[in-house]
């Protein structure tokens, strides 16, 4: 997509369109397909590095729980891994380079709404060393609607996805959903921090910073100052626990950074 589309987006009441389920993925999806080019770039840049950290942290975390699964499948059972909202590959390509030794099998599915994001996922792979890519496919689809059956998959694995999702609960049902009983839902997100002072300077950073480096480099300061408005219309880290508690999830861990503006979450089907 083209500098009018970034240039459309900021033409667009960025709040009202967070704030209405029914509209949200009008805005979101298009964003995304306008930053796939340069998304890895911006998330370095913007985490100083850390969000390779919490990344690397989700996968040791995902392959944990995907031995811990498999140990206690029948024998034969050819496991299945989901990454919802996979933009460019970074946690199923992960996963199945982590799992390939113990579990050749695996089958990992990544998802995301934006066709840019699969596309430029879809390239990635082609660099990947071959075992590994062969055991990753990556396709167009809704995170609130996976073309799976229930129970079908053994892990679940979310980077920055549920935040994004028109509806938080519609995405964690529809986890818990295709998981198995026992399966593990590995989440990555950035979360509205408890305590005012903190959450209003976290905030104050991302926005700024984000329209920033939206102006420079797509002259669309929204597409990356979306980030700091998507965390105030989100949840705490605290409600997200509570959330997969409440839909059939026993939280194992969560590993918390930024003042709770970042957390990691390992839950269990139950």
């Amino acid at each position: 997509m083209g500098p009018a589309d970034a240039r459309a987006l900021a033409a667009m009441d960025v709040d009202a369109y967070l704030a209405d389920p029914s509209r949200k993925q009008a805005f979101v999806t298009p964003m995304f397909d306008v930053i796939a080019p340069r998304y890895d770039d911006f998330t370095r840049l913007f985490s100083f590095g850390m969000d390779a950290r919490w990344k690397a942290q989700a996968i040791r975390e995902a392959a944990s729980a995907l031995n811990r699964v498999v140990q206690a499948s029948p024998t034969g059972h050819a496991p299945i891994a989901v990454d919802l909202a996979c933009g460019t590959g970074d946690l199923a390509i992960g996963v199945a380079r982590a799992a390939r030794q113990l579990h050749p099998t695996l089958h990992v599915l990544g998802v995301d709404a934006a066709v840019e994001m699969v596309r430029h996922a879809q390239r990635r792979l082609t660099g990947v060393d071959a075992d590994a890519a062969s055991m990753v496919h990556v396709a167009h689809g809704d995170m609130t609607s996976i073309a799976l059956a229930d129970g079908a998959a053994s892990l679940v694995t979310a980077g920055y996805a549920v935040r994004n999702a028109p509806d938080a609960t519609l995405a964690i049902r529809e986890a818990a959903r295709v998981l198995r009983p026992g399966g593990t839902y590995v989440t990555l997100d950035f979360y509205r921090p408890v305590f005012a002072p903190w959450r209003m300077a976290l905030l104050a950073y991302l926005r700024v910073a984000g329209d920033v480096v939206g102006w420079t480099w797509h002259r669309s300061p929204v597409v990356y100052g979306y980030i700091a408005r998507s965390i105030d219309h989100f949840m705490s880290w605290q409600a997200f626990s509570a959330q997969l508690t409440a839909h059939g999830f026993r939280v194992r861990t969560v590993n918390r950074w930024l003042g709770g503006g970042v957390a990691l979450h390992v839950a269990e089907r139950l």
